[in-house]
């Protein structure tokens, strides 16, 4: 056996591989996607991305009805579209184990919310288990395996940033060998579920949890750590370190399996201290289920139900101790690389003055200034269908001003359906999709639309004005995202189109390939300081000691910026 630093999610990878998974499904998303990168790098299993997560949940419950260990994984918000499979799987059960990754992000540091996804382990009535660092998220996901096989259960690996991003030493085990998978065992009472079918699976679903909850009083990753008996903390997850490092002297209640709890554990713990906390990140998962228990806890102040926690927070919540604030840093918030083709699009629609509503990509970046060109954004595919509905409350005048922005790998996942209620119904929208060849904000993974599969191996390509046109669109242009006239001619036509209208923007992302370039340059005697240059937000563009000047280590010569020029003070260096 060997020992080495990982990652938490290169550990889950690692526990998935130990287990003998045979496949491996997910859709790209930041705190999660490492996981899936990294099993695709053990070529004896059949790791891919899917369209979205609904997709792959439904892919690995098909190949766990064949006997087969199966492994989703997403980030927070990924569980919701997945949520429709999920919670009739716990009704139907499983064959081969089934292991749902949901990668939470508490502080939004790449999200849209916060949303704490325990609650789906109540709701969809399954066990969750809670790694608190690298080796217990290896161990973990090989203990779900089991868990999931011997209980007939889908079983959700609940990890949150800190977990799945944090790097620490690990301990790896044996390979389980993939078993042959023979033939699928008929059994439509178990996996068809009308409704005659559901209503017994729904009491064998109630007898499964009462087990479980017997397993939750022995499993070994819940455990008592006796110190004072001042002080008894109860927690789970990341809050565990931090919680030990702010308040070392206290007694611990440690718990790795948090759904069902284990309640003649917690009455043990709690009987033996004085005082009982509870330190979890986000809801009160944990704090409202002991008080349901009659247990008398402290509650947590309404201010630490929000953001992440930090050994500092966790003090200052239990003992009241205000502590030294750190030295305020300086924002550096994101912006789009230099040389993006999203950038030029976003001059035009700010030029033009449109209502846009937007989706979730590095194009979201739009709503930053200097470019400010974003008004909604809210989930994968929903600036289309929100673009559909200003089209049908706003007067002519400004229904002609609203277009909705997609990216390629978006529009994959969430886009397409609601480009065919568009057509379907009757609507005008125009709908541009910022095809940039990849899913650039992850790191740049590959999708249907790509050509290449996860390990970067020729696929089948979706042809995207082909596919567009299926849905019943007969307006399709594709631009040049480097052509600002024809960026803006092709808008206006599109707007005036008396029927829905696709916008391809077709330009890979600059990160795809750092071919060398011949950086733009400002001729200092012609150029007026105008700023307009500088308000397109490019990083390699600054304005400094009341001269324009371009970074030409960072510069990619898209030539956005010698088109927004009046003056023609901006053009190539001369090689």
């Amino acid at each position: 056996m060997s020992r080495r630093l990982l990652s938490g999610n290169e550990a889950v990878a690692r526990g998935a591989y130990e287990a003998g998974v045979h496949v491996a499904t997910g859709y790209p998303g930041t705190p999660s996607t490492e996981i899936l990168e990294t099993l695709a790098r053990f070529t004896d299993i059949n790791a891919e991305w899917s369209p979205n997560e609904k997709v792959a949940l439904e892919v690995a419950m098909g190949a766990s009805f064949c006997s087969a260990r199966a492994l989703v994984t997403m980030k927070h918000v990924g569980l919701n579209v997945a949520a429709d499979p999920l919670f009739t799987l716990a009704y139907t059960g499983v064959k081969g184990g089934l292991v749902i990754v949901s990668a939470d992000d508490p502080g939004m540091h790449s999200s849209q919310n916060e949303q704490d996804n325990r609650n789906y382990a109540r709701f969809a009535k399954i066990p969750m288990l809670e790694p608190a660092d690298s080796q217990e998220a290896k161990d973990f996901t090989i203990r779900a395996f089991e868990i999931s096989e011997q209980y007939d259960i889908p079983v959700l690996l609940r990890l949150t940033t800190r977990v799945c991003h944090g790097k620490s030493v690990v301990e790896e085990g044996p390979v389980r060998p993939r078993t042959e998978i023979r033939a699928f065992e008929r059994n439509p009472e178990k996996y068809v579920m009308i409704p005659a079918f559901a209503r017994k699976r729904r009491v064998s679903l109630e007898q499964r949890l009462e087990r479980l909850a017997q397993l939750s009083e022995t499993f070994e990753g819940n455990r008592i750590e006796t110190g004072a008996r001042e002080l008894g903390i109860i927690t789970s997850g990341i809050p565990y370190h931090y919680a030990r490092e702010s308040l070392p002297d206290a007694s611990f209640l440690k718990l790795g399996l948090t759904h069902p709890l284990p309640e003649r554990l917690i009455r043990d713990f709690a009987s033996q201290v004085d005082r009982l906390a509870i330190v979890e990140e986000l809801d009160p998962y944990l704090e409202e289920q002991l008080k349901a228990m009659g247990l008398e806890v402290s509650e947590k102040p309404a201010e630490y139900r929000m953001g992440e926690l930090t050994p500092d927070r966790v003090k200052t919540m239990l003992t009241g101790e205000r502590l030294a604030e750190a030295p305020a840093i300086k924002p550096r918030p994101p912006v789009l690389c230099a040389g993006c083709p999203h950038r030029g699009i976003f001059a035009v629609m700010h030029q033009l003055d449109l209502i846009v509503t937007g989706d979730i990509g590095c194009y979201t970046l739009g709503v930053l200034q200097p470019a400010g060109g974003l008004d909604t954004c809210v989930c994968m595919g929903a600036g289309v269908g929100h673009s559909y509905g200003f089209e049908k409350v706003l007067p002519e005048e400004q229904r002609k001003r609203v277009v909705a922005v997609i990216g390629d790998s978006t529009f994959f996942h969430s886009g397409i359906t609601p480009l065919m209620d568009i057509a379907y119904n009757g609507g005008r929208a125009t709908v541009i999709i910022l095809d940039n060849r990849t899913t650039a904000m992850t790191g740049r993974q590959d999708h249907p639309g790509t050509g290449k599969d996860i390990r970067g191996r020729p696929a089948r390509r979706v042809d995207l004005p082909a596919l567009c046109r299926s849905l019943g669109i007969e307006d399709v242009r594709i631009t040049n995202p480097w052509d600002l006239s024809g960026l803006e001619s092709e808008i206006r036509a599109a707007l005036e189109h008396d029927g829905p209208s696709v916008i391809i923007n077709e330009g890979p992302c600059v990160l795809l390939e750092r071919t060398p370039v011949l950086p733009m340059r400002v001729e200092e005697e012609i150029c007026q300081v105008c700023g307009l240059c500088v308000e397109t937000g490019c990083p390699a563009i600054r304005e400094e000691e009341g001269r324009v000047r371009i970074d030409a280590l960072q510069c990619r010569a898209c030539g956005v910026c010698a088109q927004i020029c009046p003056f023609d003070a901006i053009g190539p260096t001369e090689s």
